[in-house]
């Protein structure tokens, strides 16, 4: 416990974050700076939120510690407030307006504590005609333009990238991003902030060379049809023999004249930039895929720079002798998952503890923040909280 204490020995090692507990972009946020080495204590609320997974598989709660709070108690805020001073960075994930109802807004903590950094993490935003509306990740993008790019059929729908476009990252990371940046300023100048992270900015901005590429003439205003979307023969995804895919990606002149070779095409393959043959060299591709397994497809690209790889599944990515040899994926307590990222050469980060039960660590909490009023809070009884005020944008509860 004494290395949890203060995090981890990561860049972000004596960085305090207190994270009011919530679903989707805010936790894996918090998960970030626990994973570089904040001591993130993660404020749980009895009963609740959450989509019904069990706390122990909950992977974006590891490296945290949890106390419980219930902010409708009397002297909830009042205990949140004496973690805020302690603090440098907040996390909250609710609508807007709520936070400051529950007596922990900006104003209440700002003026508690004047460095301190308040992150604020919703779909909409602050401020805007849907900032009170319930909201999804997949709605976030649809109204940026990023999902109605994304996807194979210029006369078909767009293709779902999970949640980690909108969600992970253009929230959480544009979270962090804010956050770390204004930490910076607030310990340069001792003014802490308010930073408003909404999904449909960062979602937007994500997509800034794309705009500049739509300016220029050299990307159409829709799907499949442009070099990086899909629309381009040597720039995608080919079925094998056996149901499996490969990836292409050989964009510059000297990776498509690598690929073709080894394809065993180069013979009738036209020039990359015979764009009126485009078709004839994706169906040529695609029937030669279709002559092999993945698995033999992959040897013949192995050390290539024929930019060619297998699709792996989730199950299947640990074992990939490159992501094994670099360690991208951990083992800890049982779970094999993505380790930290980025690296650091002098203070790495490392997957310290496994994910934090809600209310496990109220006690040590209280001892190494000084904050003796959170004794006793876990025995609250459980509230719970109206769905339209106090559910986090993203998901609706």
């Amino acid at each position: 416990m004494a290395a949890q204490a203060n995090g981890g020995n990561g860049p972000l090692s004596g960085v305090r974050v207190v994270e009011l507990a919530g679903i989707g972009p805010g936790p894996f946020a918090a998960m970030l700076l626990a994973d570089l080495g904040a001591d993130v204590v993660r404020i749980d609320r009895p009963g609740g939120p959450g989509l019904g997974i069990d706390p122990a598989y909950d992977l974006t709660n590891r490296n945290k510690r949890s106390v419980l709070v219930d902010l409708k108690a009397d002297g909830g805020p009042a205990t949140v407030l004496d973690l805020v001073e302690r603090a440098d960075i907040l996390v909250e994930g609710y609508r807007p307006g709520v936070a400051e109802r529950l007596g922990v807004g900006p104003e209440a903590c700002l003026a508690r504590n004047p460095k301190l950094v308040y992150g604020r993490m919703t779909g909409w935003g602050q401020d805007g005609p849907l900032a009170a509306s319930a909201g999804h990740d997949i709605a976030y993008i649809a109204i940026t333009g990023t999902l109605g790019m994304i996807g194979p059929d210029p006369d078909g729908p767009p293709t779902v990238p999970a949640n980690l476009v909108g969600d992970y990252a253009g929230g959480s990371l544009y979270l962090v991003v804010g956050v770390l940046a204004a930490l910076q300023h607030a310990r340069t100048h001792g003014e802490g902030q308010v930073v408003d992270a909404a999904i449909v900015d960062g979602a937007a901005h994500l997509a800034t060379m794309i705009h500049g590429m739509v300016a220029a003439g050299g990307w159409q205003d829709r799907r499949g049809v442009n070099l990086l979307d899909g629309g381009c023969p040597f720039y995608g995804t080919y079925e094998t023999s056996d149901g499996g895919y490969m990836v292409v990606g050989a964009l510059e002149q000297q990776f498509y004249e690598e690929f073709t070779r080894l394809l065993g095409i180069e013979d009738v393959a036209p020039a990359r930039k015979d764009f009126g043959r485009w078709d004839e060299l994706r169906t040529a591709v695609a029937d030669r895929f279709r002559t092999r397994t993945r698995d033999e497809w992959t040897a013949v690209f192995e050390g290539t720079d024929a930019c060619v790889a297998p699709v792996l599944s989730m199950r299947e990515a640990p074992a990939h002798p490159h992501l094994a040899a670099r360690g991208t994926f951990v083992e800890h307590a049982g779970f094999t998952q993505p380790a930290p990222a980025p690296r650091f050469s002098v203070t790495p980060g490392a997957v310290r503890s496994g994910p934090a039960r809600p209310g496990a660590d109220t006690d040590v909490v209280a001892r190494d923040w000084s904050v003796p009023a959170l004794t006793g809070n876990e025995a609250r009884p459980a509230a719970r909280p109206e769905a339209r005020d106090e559910a986090p944008q993203e998901p609706e509860a």
